[in-house]
């Protein structure tokens, strides 16, 4: 598998937390239950770093043979 193949395989789990958190989302607005509402908040704060990280990943492997693409520092040796 290459970088680029890879890059494709992080946009498809990024769209798939992007609608996890939309749902999550419509959910903890619709909740009268403060117990539920919390539990709702948590997942949303826990999947909402794993977005942002499966975005730069993406964007990372997309173009990391790319000259003089700037490479996150957060993901460099």
């Amino acid at each position: 598998m290459t970088l680029q193949e890879l890059s494709l395989c992080y946009e498809d789990a990024a769209a798939l937390l992007r609608a996890r958190l939309r749902l999550l989302r419509q959910l903890l607005a619709q909740e009268p239950d403060p117990e539920q509402r919390l539990r709702l908040k948590r997942r949303i704060s826990e999947l909402t770093p794993m977005l942002r990280q499966t975005k730069e990943l993406a964007e990372l492997t997309a173009h990391y043979y790319d000259r003089g693409y700037y490479r996150n520092d957060k993901y460099t040796v």
